[in-house]
């Protein structure tokens, strides 16, 4: 064969070859460029998901440390009330299924009711989460800290409505900057310290511009929303069943409470004082169960549904559900609604 004929084949099966090349290269661009777009599209939709089940557990620990709140402003008419009796016995620890629930003190239920007055109103419009960082924490807690004194020198439970609500707020130190610290909870962690690092580090998984790579981080980042959604249903259920039992408890509180009121109007003196024994054994024994009841309550509010993990590594962190306290509080709860309303 001619040498130009040789060397014009040469070229053209090179030729083809480059052709070959470059249709296999962009090929396999198009399927990495593919791969990146399949594994972005994924990650938004595991993001989604991520803010679905925070959202969702947010409501509800929000919704529980309203109604927690609720419960502890609700305690000044008892109070009251309760301070109305001259000479009434001095009423013990509750012991329910061999396990004693503390009696309280007369003045710190009180100032309870009042600081949990404070804060209910100071709540009123702030970030998804605030209300749920008090159950989080323990609402009782909270609300002992809002009926101290600010830095004005100004006892709060001394005060009442909306400078009471102002001051607390405004107490450098005290219940201000931690109602501060909560709703910082509340927009970032979305319930206080509750999902902890590891949500940034989700956060800031990168999708990068290598198909493989990308698909690596997008499975990383899949794997650490699996782990917090799971964790956040869980809480989310823990806060409903908790929440039910509160709000059941409560309605067989506020139905004795009203009975209370009778009882003890019915019997006060000129002076506003009604005497423990002219109240009848049926009267004794409404108020024997409503003490019996705010007890119950009271140590339902205490309890932190979420215990903070300080040994897990900044980037694994995901914070403990006190399942056995919230269990125990629900368990003692119904036993003590049970034995009231059979009596």
């Amino acid at each position: 064969m001619p040498l130009p004929l040789i060397v014009g084949a040469i070229a053209a099966v090179a030729g083809a070859a480059g052709v070959g090349m470059g249709v296999r290269g962009a090929v396999k661009m198009k399927e990495a460029k593919d791969d990146i777009e399949w594994a972005k599209r994924r990650h938004e939709r595991n993001m989604g998901k991520l803010r679905d089940c925070n959202e969702q557990a947010c409501s509800m620990m929000d919704k529980l440390g309203s109604n927690e709140l609720e419960t502890l402003s609700s305690f000044r008419e008892f109070a009251d009330l309760f301070e109305c009796i001259r000479n009434r016995p001095e009423f013990k620890n509750l012991d329910i299924m061999g396990n004693v629930i503390p009696d309280f003190r007369f003045e710190e239920l009180k100032d309870v009711s009042v600081g949990a007055s404070v804060l209910a109103a100071g709540i009123g419009g702030a970030a998804l989460g605030t209300a749920g960082a008090m159950a989080a924490s323990g609402a009782t807690t909270v609300a002992v800290m809002a009926a101290g004194t600010a830095s004005t020198g100004a006892v709060i439970s001394g005060l009442g409505g909306a400078a009471a609500t102002s001051t607390a707020l405004a107490a450098p130190g005290g219940v201000g900057m931690a109602l501060g610290s909560m709703v910082l909870g509340g927009a970032t962690l979305g319930v206080g310290l509750l999902v902890g690092g590891m949500i940034f580090s989700m956060a800031g998984s990168r999708i990068s511009d290598q198909a493989e790579e990308a698909k690596d981080q997008m499975y990383k980042a899949e794997s650490k929303i699996e782990k917090i959604c799971d964790y956040l249903t869980e809480l989310r259920n823990t806060a409903r069943n908790y929440n039910d039992t509160l709000t059941s408890v409560r309605g067989v509180y506020n139905s004795q409470l009203n009975m209370m009121r009778d009882v003890v109007m019915s019997n006060t003196d000129a002076h506003g004082k009604a005497e423990w024994s002219d109240l009848g054994s049926e009267g004794q024994r409404i108020i024997s169960n409503t003490v019996a009841l705010v007890q119950v309550l009271y140590a339902m509010c205490k309890v932190k549904l979420v215990l903070k993990d300080e040994n897990s590594s900044l980037a694994d962190q995901v914070n403990t559900i006190n399942y056995a306290e919230a269990n125990k509080a629900s368990d003692q709860a119904r036993y003590a609604v049970t034995r009231i309303v059979n009596q």
